[in-house]
């Protein structure tokens, strides 16, 4: 894999509408499985613009940002975290006990929704036994000055780990609860049994401890059946969605209910098979997507994709979802992950490319259109 300099670049939407291709003309034909029709899909079709770029990353995995705006990222295979703010990359520090491999490494960040007092930043990470899950706290001398890293605190731990399938990203919903995306390692086992970690999404507190009102009681998993979940987000109505890696096939975009059986590895896609919730959006060649982070900006879900080299966007319609269209394809490589700023942009991170970059959207109707 190679380690080039990443760039984080700032795209604004267009006025036009239908620059991107999707649908079975544009593409290997991803296809919905939802109930219904999605109306509209005009946010979804416009195309971006590149406005500037920002030099110095390393196989970024994971953005997120403080109230200030400030970007906080996380690079894979360095267990570095670095801060970008106003167009300049410092480095806040290594996690330390982070050790990389296959795709394990440092993943997903988290940001307190009580940063204001806490000050605390949650980090995902596979360590030599497992992958964990750790809080650390930033501090700054004056506001406005450089940040410092403290040490990390482990708050979860025993999440199995593997050269591939480690899961990683982790998200604070509506209701406060830490949710956690997990990988079934390779372990086919796991993913349908509820006392497994792998294969999962969990809700766990703050402490790294069930959340209350789980659907398996005094237990973290939140749904179960995953086989590599890679993107979590709500809605405007607070209804979570998850993008997940398939196989070779039926990649998937899913709506999550609290105990829902997503099928893997007995079922992907949207079968229609009685016991298990079929996906809402299928890509049926992973060559076309391998989605991953996730983002929700109105009433449109934005996906980076891996293997497909492109963003997705996809139109959001109460609980159905509609016709996946395509930015970028082939352009700037392979999209990590996909975050809202505090100014309205879209930052996206792509890894694995000469050089490796951070593009940066802005969606319709918020600032910098």
């Amino acid at each position: 894999m190679r380690a080039a300099s990443a760039l984080a670049w700032t795209l604004a939407l267009a006025a036009c509408t239908g620059g991107g291709s999707g649908g079975p003309a544009g593409n290997a034909g991803p296809v919905t499985g939802n109930a219904g029709p999605v109306t509209g899909g005009t946010d979804a079709a416009r195309e971006p613009r590149v406005l500037r770029t920002v030099e110095g990353l390393r196989l970024p995995w994971s953005v997120v940002f403080l109230p200030d705006g400030t970007a906080v990222i996380s690079e894979r295979d360095s267990g570095d975290l670095k801060a970008v703010r106003d167009g300049r990359i410092t480095v806040l520090g290594s996690i330390p006990g982070v050790v990389p491999g296959g795709e394990g490494g440092l993943l997903g960040l988290a940001v307190s929704p009580n940063y204001a007092s806490d000050k605390s930043l949650f980090a995902y990470f596979t360590a030599r036994t497992d992958n964990r899950i750790a809080r650390l706290t930033l501090s700054e001398a004056a506001p406005g000055g450089p940040l410092t890293l403290g040490p990390p605190q482990t708050i979860f731990s025993g999440i199995p780990k593997a050269s591939t399938h480690n899961g990683g990203r982790i998200r604070f919903g509506p209701d406060g609860s830490l949710y956690v995306g997990t990988g079934d390692s390779q372990r086919r086992d796991q993913p349908q049994d509820p006392n497994a970690l792998g294969g999962k999404i969990l809700r766990i507190t703050a402490e790294g401890r069930p959340a209350p009102g789980n659907p398996f009681g005094d237990n973290p998993v939140y749904s179960l059946g995953h086989r590599n979940v890679q993107g979590l987000d709500w809605d405007d109505a607070g209804r979570l969605w998850a993008s997940e890696f398939g196989p070779t096939v039926d990649d998937e975009l899913n709506l999550i209910q609290p105990g829902g059986n997503y099928g893997w590895p007995e079922v992907t896609g949207a079968p229609g098979r009685p016991g298990f919730i079929d996906a809402k959006v299928v890509w049926p060649s992973t060559a076309d997507s391998s989605p991953s982070g996730l983002e929700i900006v109105g009433s449109t879900a934005y996906l980076g994709a891996l293997r497909g080299q492109r963003l997705w966007a996809v139109p959001l319609d109460g609980e159905n979802a509609g016709n996946p269209v395509s930015h970028f394809t082939a352009k700037f490589g392979r999209i990590r992950d996909v975050s809202l700023a505090p100014d309205g942009t879209l930052w996206m991170l792509t890894n694995n490319q000469n050089p490796d970059s951070a593009l940066i959207l802005a969606p319709p109707g918020r600032a910098g259109e």
